[in-house]
C-alpha cells in the first residue's frame, strides 16, 4: 500500500520540488502517493514548509510527522494543533552555501578588500595583509550550519572562538557556552557572526551593552535571523565607529523597506536573504531519508525541541 505524502507548500514550492522528490522516493524503492490534495485523515507525512495555508494539523490523525522544508521553525514552534513530531531541514547544499557566504564575507573584512574595491582616487599605498591566525573570529551559534562554518574559518588559521548556550568541544575551536561565555567571546571578536535560532532568549542578542563589549572597530555578519540584532543599537555603534562595518542577510521585515536607514548608511552591506538556500534536490533526499527511518522503527532525523524552539 502506498505511503501518502502531502506537500504542503506555496505552489512555486510544489513546482521545484516535485520532481526532484518523486525521483528520491523511486531511488529509495518508496511506493508513495505526493501530491498537494490529500484527504487529511489518510496522510502519512507532510512535507511542509510553514508559509503554507495548512496550519491546523488537527485533522491529521494518522501523519507520522511534519518535515520542514527550511532550516529555521521559529513559524511553526509555537503552532498548538501539531503535536506530532516536527523535523527541520539540515541539507548538505543549504550547509555548503552557507559556508562559503561566510567564509567570503570574513575573508572580505579580514583582508580589507573594500580598500580596493571602493578605490576611486588612484591611491596606491602598500600594505601587508594580515595572516589568519592574527584574526581573532567569533560564531555565536554552534549548530549545524554555525558549526561547519566555523570548521571552516579555523581550517584556514583564524583563531576561532564559537559560542553555544550549552558546552561543545569542537577540535580547533575555543568553545564558550552560558551567560559569561557570551561576554568572554564578545570581547575578543574582531569579526563576529551570528547564526543563532530566533527565539525569545535570542532577540537582541546584539544590543548596545553587547556591541560595546566587543573591540573597537569590530565588524559584524548576521546571516541568522532579523531579531537577532537591536537595529536601532547597531547603527548607533556604526555611528560611532565602535563597529566599522556589518554585512546583513537577514532582517525583521523582508523584503527590507525601502525606508530603512540600513540601505543607505555607508557603513553597512545589505544582501537580500541570499546566504543560504535549500537546494530541492539535497533537501528531497533528506526528507525521504527520514520517512525511511519512521518506515522502518528508527528515530527521526533533526528531531525540534518545541520546548527550546529549534
Amino acid at each position: 500500500m502506498p505511503l501518502n505524502i502531502l506537500f504542503a507548500a506555496r505552489t512555486e514550492r510544489w513546482a521545484s520540488y516535485e520532481q526532484p522528490l518523486r525521483k528520491a522516493l523511486q531511488d529509495a524503492g518508496i511506493t508513495a502517493n505526493l501530491s498537494t490534495d490529500i484527504a487529511p485523515s489518510e496522510v502519512d507525512y507532510i512535507v511542509y514548509a510553514p508559509n503554507s495555508h495548512l496550519q491546523d494539523f488537527t485533522p491529521y490523525t494518522r501523519a507520522k510527522a511534519v518535515l520542514n522544508l527550511w532550516a529555521g521553525v521559529e513559524q511553526i514552534t509555537g503552532n498548538k494543533t501539531l503535536s506530532i513530531p516536527l523535523a527541520r531541514m539540515v541539507d548538505p547544499g543549504l550547509t555548503k552555501g552557507m559556508v562559503e557566504w561566510v567564509t567570503g564575507h570574513v575573508m572580505r573584512y579580514h583582508l580589507g578588500l573594500d580598500i580596493d574595491i571602493l578605490n576611486t582616487n588612484t591611491d596606491w599605498t602598500p600594505r601587508t595583509p594580515p595572516l589568519a591566525q592574527e584574526r581573532k573570529v567569533g560564531m555565536l551559534g554552534m549548530g549545524a550550519l554555525g558549526t561547519e562554518a566555523a570548521k571552516t574559518l579555523a581550517s584556514l588559521g583564524f583563531d576561532m572562538g564559537g559560542w553555544s548556550r550549552s558546552p561543545k568541544n569542537e577540535p580547533g575551536i575555543k568553545c564558550f557556552d552560558g551567560e559569561d561565555g557570551l561576554q568572554d567571546i564578545l570581547a575578543r571578536s574582531e569579526i563576529l557572526v551570528l547564526l543563532l535560532p530566533d527565539t525569545p532568549a535570542t532577540e537582541n542578542t546584539i544590543d548596545q551593552a553587547a556591541l560595546s563589549k566587543m573591540p573597537r572597530g569590530a565588524y559584524i555578519i548576521n546571516p541568522g535571523r532579523g531579531p537577532l540584532i537591536d537595529d536601532d543599537a547597531l547603527i548607533s555603534a556604526l555611528d560611532s565607529g565602535q563597529i566599522a562595518h556589518a554585512t546583513l542577510d537577514v532582517f525583521r521585515t523582508e523584503p527590507l523597506p525601502a525606508q530603512h536607514p540600513y540601505w543607505a548608511h555607508p557603513k553597512v552591506t545589505v544582501t537580500p536573504h541570499i546566504a543560504a538556500e535549500t537546494r530541492a534536490v539535497t533537501a528531497s533526499q533528506m526528507i525521504v531519508q527520514n520517512i525511511q527511518r519512521g518506515e522502518t522503527g528508527k528515530p527521526f532525523l533533526h528531531l525540534v525541541d518545541r520546548t527550546l524552539g529549534y
